[in-house]
């Protein structure tokens, strides 16, 4: 909305330059059919024009009649910031964003620290999906404030990272096939619903993160492909721009208004919404030439490599300009490959990510513990492997939406045993990750261990936390949370290798492994973890100080669902006369190491 020469309306504006005509059209049901011939810039593409008679709230289209005289399907704004509840596809006009922020301090704290030797702890959630109402309509952003805010400070989570919340016409899609790169789904009420969300967030120390989708985009008429009527958006060359997997069409990275048009949407969100991060979607598929393509489907780069150079220069462009400004961003790319250095500087030669989204962990630690801990033995390097590559990254550890869909069932549907044995088993699972190394990302109803799994459709089975190994699992992950927060052994040095130490590692027989989580200045703490149903009364664990050891968390606590076996609250390390040496003064405690648990030790003094 602008004045012009006193007179209040919209100054709409659109890059179509290879277009013979454009028009403003209005698709409200009293003005249908009202359109305003735009005019062109010709030295830049842009057709504009000032409308003194639309208000905000108003639905409109782009007709555009296209190079060669045909009239194109009817176009959604680009940029437009508000659009219609689907199945409508309008844009809608909108006034400017009206929040009074309240989070200067939030927003100055984590723009003035070195997030890698921070606690972060992210519970990814489908805004849709999370809960419902009675009717199965979605909750409103107010609604959604209402209740997801105070339980995930009431759970210890550090962010809230929303799948797309961007506007797309498909609900199965879960946002990642979207038509709307600026405007906030209509789904959940007006922008500044979102807004409100944020900074409702930010009071009470929680941080949003938006998944964010450049890779590609849906091929729906009102959206960006063919735009003018030309390939303007995506590549013109379909081995380039599109998409096989999806059947999407793939942006044309090498364009300036395409990379600008992307840029100025993260910078968008961080600014206009206060975003804390943007996770990156698909990053892999960005980044090479022949992602999910036979030979001769490809085109390679100017020097005859797979690698997408144009992607490549545009990730770089995109984490330069957000870090430049604004540091309290975070950005973190969903990247399954090993191509190196991706959250490293630009300066390095990096693309300049702040984290990477560590799949090696996730695949082979699911792997192992799916199998029969009988069979554990013989697969003890999915667990100890690992570690080799834990620090070339800044690592998130994510158990995300993607694990617990499309028949591979949830969390605890994975897990080997009867009853009692998968819930055990998780709970050493969710111990175990979060005593390893690397920052936390855990999908919605995975803390209570939903046996179903994830629809979009539903809302979660929260009526399950009535039963106490729901309501134990809850309380787990809740206190695994906190432990995190307030240990800074378990998290400075998340992405440092002087934080990490391996005390026990080659007992493959017992299926028992120890670490040392440490950090400068506090006090260490010692994992170990008991991945078979044995329950070991007497176990030797080295420690490097002597002394009385707490513990300070345990799976297998009653509280939890477990059977209560443990070490009374404190074990007591004494000096080990046989390995000690004035160099390495190495002491050991005799532990009781539940069955298919996870303990914790801290160093009392």
């Amino acid at each position: 909305p602008i004045k012009h020469q006193g007179v209040d309306g919209f100054h709409f504006a659109v890059w179509a330059p290879n277009a013979r005509r454009v028009s403003v059209v209005a698709v409200s049901l009293k003005k249908k059919g009202r359109r305003h011939v735009m005019r062109l810039r010709r030295d830049t593409g842009i057709w504009e024009i000032f409308a003194p008679d639309v208000r905000p709230g108003s639905a409109y289209k782009f007709e555009i009649i296209g190079v060669n005289g045909e009239l194109l399907p009817l176009k959604a704004d680009p940029f437009a910031r508000r659009s219609e509840f689907r199945p409508q596809t309008a844009s809608v006009t909108a006034a400017e964003l009206s929040q009074n922020w309240e989070d200067a301090a939030h927003l100055a704290h984590w723009g003035s620290i070195d997030k890698r030797r921070q606690p972060i702890s992210v519970y990814e959630v489908h805004a849709g999906s999370w809960q419902k109402r009675p009717d199965g309509t979605f909750l409103s952003w107010d609604e959604l404030a209402e209740r997801l805010i105070p339980y995930c400070t009431e759970m210890g989570f550090t962010h809230i990272e929303f799948l797309p919340i961007t506007e797309h016409p498909y609900d199965p899609s879960w946002g990642y096939q979207t038509t709307g790169l600026y405007a906030p789904s209509a789904r959940f009420g007006e922008p500044e619903g979102f807004a409100r969300f944020v900074n409702g967030c930010h009071k009470v120390g929680l941080s949003v993160i938006l998944d964010w989708v450049p890779a590609h985009f849906p091929t729906d008429a009102h959206g960006l492909r063919f735009f003018d009527g030309t390939a303007l958006y995506e590549h013109e060359d379909p081995r380039k721009g599109f998409h096989p997997d999806w059947n999407t069409a793939i942006y044309n990275y090498g364009r300036i208004e395409v990379l600008s048009y992307l840029v100025n949407n993260a910078l968008y969100w961080a600014e206009k919404f206060h975003l804390d991060g943007v996770r990156v979607d698909a990053v892999a598929s960005m980044l090479y030439l022949d992602y999910s393509r036979k030979e001769g489907e490809w085109i390679p780069n100017e020097y005859g490599g797979r690698e997408n150079l144009e992607a490549v220069r545009f990730l770089q462009k995109m984490n330069e300009h957000i870090y430049g400004a604004h540091p309290q961003v975070m950005t973190i790319a969903e990247e399954s490959t090993s191509w190196p250095k991706v959250s490293q500087p630009v300066h390095e030669g990096g693309l300049g990510f702040g984290f990477k989204w560590n799949m090696g962990f996730m695949h082979d630690t699911l792997s192992y513990f799916a199998r029969d801990p009988v069979h554990r033995k013989h697969h003890h390097h999915e667990i100890t492997f690992g570690l080799i590559y834990a620090y070339s990254e800044n690592f998130m550890l994510p158990i995300s939406h993607d694990e617990v869909v499309h028949g591979k069932g949830s969390m605890i549907a994975k897990m080997p045993g009867d009853d009692w044995q998968k819930f055990a088993n998780l709970r050493a699972y969710y111990g175990f990750m979060w005593g390893y190394p690397g920052k936390k990302l855990l999908f919605m109803g995975q803390e209570f261990a939903q046996w179903s799994e994830w629809s979009e459709e539903r809302s979660l089975d929260w009526n399950l936390l009535q039963y106490p190994l729901h309501e134990g699992m809850r309380r787990l992950v809740r206190d695994l949370n906190f432990t995190y927060r307030n240990k800074p052994a378990l998290h400075a040095r998340d992405c440092e290798g002087e934080g990490f130490e391996w005390l026990i590692s080659e007992d493959a027989d017992q299926s028992v492994f120890a670490w040392l989580r440490k950090t400068p200045g506090e006090r260490p703490v010692a994992v170990i973890a008991n991945l078979t149903p044995v329950y070991y009364q007497r176990y030797d664990v080295p420690l490097p100080v002597a002394g009385r050891w707490r513990e300070i968390l345990n799976t297998d606590a009653e509280i939890y669902g477990g059977s209560g076996k443990g070490n009374g609250g404190r074990v007591e390390a004494v000096l080990d006369t046989a390995t000690a040496s004035d160099k390495a003064p190495w002491a050991h405690a005799t532990l009781s190491l539940p069955p298919l648990a996870v303990i914790m030790l801290e160093l009392e003094q």
